[in-house]
């Protein structure tokens, strides 16, 4: 990050300087955890659905932070001298506005990357497309909402040349306030699911919620979709006040996947692209990631980079961690895809595990947000486990809805195993598992499979 000055700090985020240190006069890092705090940052205290911010400002100020940014309806008794104290009227208000205001200082494209699953996977595509050409920002791990944007957007410095800013939500209007944050001239969504409907109601709501990317978008603005979305497809041929690009495996998107081969951890896929076959190489797996990787070509082709600048960066892909990862152990091939899960996510994670030779195990768990849609929700994906696996090991609450369902289609009773929790799943995986199979762990991220994934690759 570039310095802000105190008083750059005070203005963007409509603030009071109550306190003046002399000492320092900028600073040139945002922090919201106290224990990163030093001399040369902000550090804001930010109220969370646990923890007061406020409560450890004295703590920040114990490790030298000289700058301070809380609510002015905060009464802490502020130990130490010589420090710059701002006072906001809502602190992660003013985390966003102070983030705007640096991100304005930079005259690049910024592109906005949403969707129901594989988001980060799309992400990650688009940052190999985009920086095969352009030195490019991205999130890093999950800093995708209200506090990981704006302290994504705090890291950019003058060799930068794009940002690829994936953004994430849980209900209406948190896109909306990202994008007033990043303006995004790009926007991506990847596909329109099941992920949040607890609170989003319905697909409909859901898709509301994801098309808030487009809050800010003009003529000059882009939308790129999957076009074989049912939801995202209903915008093919509406008359828009930007421009539309689509991908899929249908013809009558802009670019369409024309047949692709998969191994077990790789893909060769042809597209066509202005009525030419071009053929792609990706590092990973799954249909879902031909998905993602077209969105990244239409992305990389908006910003004029050349297909074999986009072909190159997408072979040198890095895909976000346990994200459909392949461990091969002498026992087993495990596939590591417990980061999160939804329905459309394990019913992409099951064809992929129906393309092994081998004996083919789903470990699978609960998947969370779902609501009233809990029951039949965790039976789809049953009823997908019946046809893709030949082994099924359900851990959790509503994951006994797999079995039935499963059982229900045709699987073997003798093939499927419940467990509460994953414990009891360890104990029995060695009167379950069998040298050489292949195995898919996945479950929503709260589920904490990795624990699964790291005793079996051992």
């Amino acid at each position: 990050m570039d310095y802000l000055s105190i008083e750059e700090l005070v203005n963007a985020s409509n603030g009071h300087l109550v306190s003046k240190s002399e000492e320092v006069t900028s600073i040139n890092e945002l922090v919201i955890d106290s224990r990163l705090a030093n001399k040369n940052n902000v550090f804001f205290a930010i109220i969370g659905e646990s923890l007061d911010g406020h409560k450890f400002i004295n703590s920040a100020i114990e490790n030298g932070c000289k700058t301070i940014i809380k609510n002015k309806n905060n009464n802490l008794e502020i130990i130490g001298d010589d420090v710059n104290i701002i006072e906001v009227e809502n602190t992660e208000f003013a985390l966003g506005d102070i983030s705007r205001y640096y991100k304005n200082k930079f005259d690049i494209p910024y592109i906005g990357v949403t969707g129901s699953v594989g988001k980060t996977s799309t992400r990650d595509m688009v940052y190999a497309a985009v920086s095969s050409k352009y030195k490019t920002l991205k999130n890093t791990g999950n800093l995708n909402n209200q506090f990981g944007v704006p302290l994504t957007l705090a890291n950019l410095d003058k060799s930068y040349e794009c940002a690829v800013i994936e953004m994430g939500m849980s209900g209406f209007n948190e896109i909306e306030y990202l994008v007033n944050i990043v303006n995004p001239q790009i926007g991506v969504i990847s596909n329109i699911g099941l992920s949040h409907v607890e609170r989003l109601g319905s697909r409909e709501g859901i898709f509301k919620a994801k098309m808030e990317i487009t809050t800010n978008f003009d003529e000059n603005s882009t939308l790129i979709v999957n076009g074989d979305d049912d939801m995202l497809a209903t915008l093919k041929g509406k008359e828009l006040n930007y421009k539309l690009k689509t991908f899929g495996f249908e013809k009558d998107n802009t670019i369409y996947c024309v047949d692709f081969e998969m191994n077990d951890s790789d893909t060769t896929f042809n597209v066509m692209i202005d009525n030419k076959i071009e053929k792609f190489y990706i590092p990973t797996v799954g249909e879902h990631n031909i998905y993602n990787a077209m969105a990244a070509i239409l992305v990389g082709q908006t910003l004029g980079i050349s297909l074999d600048k986009i072909r190159d960066g997408l072979e040198n892909l890095e895909i976000t961690k346990s994200r459909m990862d392949v461990i091969k152990t002498d026992n087993y091939t495990v596939i590591d895809s417990v980061y999160n899960a939804s329905v459309d996510s394990m019913r992409a994670a099951l064809k992929v595990l129906n393309r092994y030779e081998n004996r083919k195990v789903a470990v699978l768990g609960d998947m969370f947000e779902m609501g009233s849609f809990a029951e039949a929700g965790h039976r789809e994906v049953g009823k997908d486990a019946s046809q893709n696996a030949d082994v099924l090991i359900a851990v959790g609450k509503d994951a006994r809805f797999m079995v039935e369902e499963a059982i229900e289609n045709g699987m073997n009773k003798e093939n499927t195993h419940y467990f509460e929790t994953k414990e009891e799943a360890i104990e029995n995986f060695k009167d379950i598992l069998q040298k050489g199979d292949a195995i898919l762990v996945k479950a929503s991220r709260g589920m904490h499979l990795e624990e699964v994934v790291e005793f079996l690759s051992k």
